[in-house]
């Protein structure tokens, strides 16, 4: 009986873990900072500068970084 409590809190300790690196790993490839034209082109993207009205920057389409914006 100990044992199968045991290993009931190693799972959920481990499962925990888990959703902890997840989150980490999402939270620093979208830490939100602009890119430059020139890293965006370098990533095999180009910049689309057509979303300044709404987002008052442009935005990297294509390539590794596509989606972040660029200023």
């Amino acid at each position: 009986m100990r044992i199968r409590r045991l290993l009931a809190a190693l799972m959920a300790t481990a499962a925990f873990t888990g959703l902890g690196l997840t989150g980490t790993a999402t939270a620093t490839n979208g830490d939100g900072a602009s890119l430059t034209p020139g890293e965006c082109t370098e990533a095999g993207g180009t910049v689309d500068w057509s979303t300044i009205p709404t987002t008052r920057t442009g935005t990297c389409r294509g390539g590794t970084l596509d989606g972040r914006s660029v200023d």
